[in-house]
């Protein structure tokens, strides 16, 4: 199984999904809002949940376990359009802070979400940074209101990256063995 930290947790939906499907087990939460951190304790009592990304981010190595998977739900404010639109001048910008624990942890997948706005204003920047630590990413666009019958779209950006320095490896785990999830 898989080591997965999930940042900007929420209620963890991306720990819930991933574990679901026989992915990963979340290793690490960190989330700022008390009562999802309430809700990710209930639910997966004996993994750490921190509050604040950017003090991980001030000491990844000590902080942050080794993990295979690194997913974010960042704040969407500094991109939607029903906000001001400040991107990367918002304080809630808080990517930067994503992008160093990538940069120290390695994890052997990278998913992010946030809101269609993102899509001009910031994710350009997101996606050089990633190629940049030499992962493969694509941005996906998902129209999440329209598949659950709700009247209103509300789209979502995801992107998934792969690091390809060493792409032969499926994570911090070992080599891919036949049969693996996410064997090439």
């Amino acid at each position: 199984m898989l080591r997965h930290t999930d940042l900007c947790s929420g209620i963890g939906g991306f720990s819930l999904g991933f574990q679901w499907s026989g992915l990963s087990e979340p290793v690490l939460f960190c989330e700022i809002d008390p009562w999802c951190r309430k809700v990710l304790a209930k639910h997966w009592p004996d993994v750490p949940i921190a509050n604040d990304v950017e003090e991980l981010a001030n000491d990844p190595a000590r902080l942050v376990p080794d993990c295979d998977i690194l997913t974010a739900g960042y704040p969407c404010q500094p991109f939607s359009v029903a906000g001001k639109q400040r991107g990367t001048e918002d304080d809630r910008h808080i990517y930067p802070h994503i992008s160093e624990i990538i940069a120290h942890k390695r994890p052997a997948w990278v998913c992010l979400e946030n809101v269609y706005g993102h899509l001009s204003l910031g994710l350009d920047e997101v996606l050089n940074d990633l190629a940049n630590q030499d992962y493969a990413a694509r941005a996906f666009i998902f129209p999440s209101g329209a598949i659950v019958g709700a009247p209103h779209h509300r789209n979502r950006i995801f992107i998934i990256a792969r690091h390809v320095a060493n792409a032969s490896r499926e994570g911090l785990q070992g080599e891919v063995g036949q049969g693996q999830a996410g064997a090439q």
